[in-house]
């Protein structure tokens, strides 16, 4: 497991821009599949995004957020970012990043997930 802290979150008119952060101090961060998850009161977390370990070169995205989200990592950082354009209301949510070893449990099976962070609200204003 790894510690996760989300940053970035924060309010924007619709149509906005805001650049979200997922940040931990392992050095074998690298090694880990990451992914982006949103909850609203009331429904199920939601799957947005996630990239594969290592090179990143692999990406997935929730057809929601296909061509207004951005999903890359930099590992030098120890940071993955989730770039999210033309924002609108029904994108307002509690973000959070998950890691695991696995793309597959991160995009499938959550419920394998060990890694979690504290999530980052999201408020885009009509």
């Amino acid at each position: 497991q790894v510690q996760l802290v989300e940053s970035g979150g924060g309010l924007v008119q619709t149509g906005g821009s805001l650049r979200l952060s997922c940040a931990t101090s392992e050095r074998t961060f690298t090694d880990y599949a990451v992914g982006w998850f949103r909850q609203v009161p009331g429904k199920e977390r939601e799957f947005v995004a996630a990239i594969i370990r290592r090179s990143g070169g692999s990406t997935r995205y929730a057809d929601s957020v296909k061509g207004r989200f951005t999903i890359y990592r930099d590992n030098a950082k120890n940071t993955v970012y989730l770039q999210m354009n033309s924002l609108q209301p029904e994108d307002t949510a509690v973000y959070y990043c998950a890691a695991d070893i696995s793309l597959h449990n991160i995009v499938e099976d959550t419920r394998a997930v060990g890694s979690w962070g504290q999530g980052t609200q999201v408020t885009v204003s009509s």
